[in-house]
């Protein structure tokens, strides 16, 4: 294999079924086996610039919606769940955590009474810029090796996303 075409893990698999199965057309499962990989190989590593601020993935996830969300950084828990693609029991309980903590606070919406805002506090905001400034750098330095590749990789996976969520 060329330097650039280095084995990999996933080599060894496809090998093992091309091997047992050349009927198959196999690209397509070793690039979803890549994607899996990459995604297992930097959860760590991006967990632990989380948790060097305090925080877990999910916890980040509730900061970084309401950050972006704009001034006044508030959003109801059903928002935060359609964002996060969760259910909103779980949303309740990231959101307990996190009012514990004193990142976010609740309040009765006044526009409806029956549901409740949560508002990322200053300690909140805070936190969630510090760990997006290290996250930022951080998965940029995981992606470097990638060099100019990664536009290619964007619009193909971008591409990809649209067609899946459609």
């Amino acid at each position: 294999m060329s330097e650039e075409r280095k084995a990999d893990a996933i080599d060894a698999v496809v090998g093992a079924w091309r091997r047992e199965r050349p009927d198959l057309e196999l690209t397509a499962i070793g690039v979803a086996g890549r994607l899996g990989r990459v995604a297992l190989l930097m959860a760590p590593m991006v967990e632990a610039v989380f948790a060097k601020h305090g925080l877990k993935q999910g916890e980040f996830d509730v900061l970084a919606a309401l950050r972006r969300s704009g001034e006044p950084y508030t959003l109801i828990p059903s928002e935060l769940s359609a964002t996060l693609m969760m259910s909103r029991a779980g949303m309740t309980s990231r959101i307990d955590r996190l009012e514990s903590a004193g990142l976010v606070e609740r309040a009765l919406d006044p526009e409806d009474r029956r549901s409740f805002r949560v508002t990322l506090t200053e300690r909140g905001f805070e936190v969630v810029d510090a760990a997006m400034t290290e996250h930022t750098a951080n998965v940029t330095k995981l992606l470097a090796p990638l060099g100019e590749d990664i536009d290619v990789l964007d619009a193909s996976l971008r591409r990809l996303l649209t067609s899946l969520e459609n």
